[in-house]
């Protein structure tokens, strides 16, 4: 994807409160029907990255992916990097 898609994609991810950060969290809300769409680091281990998709997948979920970590962490508001992030319903 390139930056000026990461853009867009972080910017949309900051201004949305109603959102939860990592991977069980992301996991918990996709599972219960709570999640609205779907936001993955590129830089994560790959089966993280699998399980995401998978869940995401089943549940007809829009998964939007970012370049990094750190910069996902940083759209979340957090300091931290964030493997996933998921905008609620």
């Amino acid at each position: 994807m390139s930056s000026g898609g990461d853009v867009m994609v972080l910017t949309e991810l900051a201004k949305q409160k109603n959102k939860v950060v990592g991977t069980k969290q992301t996991l918990h809300v996709i599972n219960n029907g709570k999640a609205a769409k779907i936001f993955i680091a590129e830089d994560i281990d790959k089966h993280i990255k699998t399980k995401l998709i998978e869940a995401s997948r089943k549940n007809n979920l829009s998964v939007e992916k970012v370049e990094s970590k750190l910069k996902l962490g940083r759209a979340c508001g957090i300091d931290v990097s964030a493997a996933c992030a998921a905008l609620l319903k």
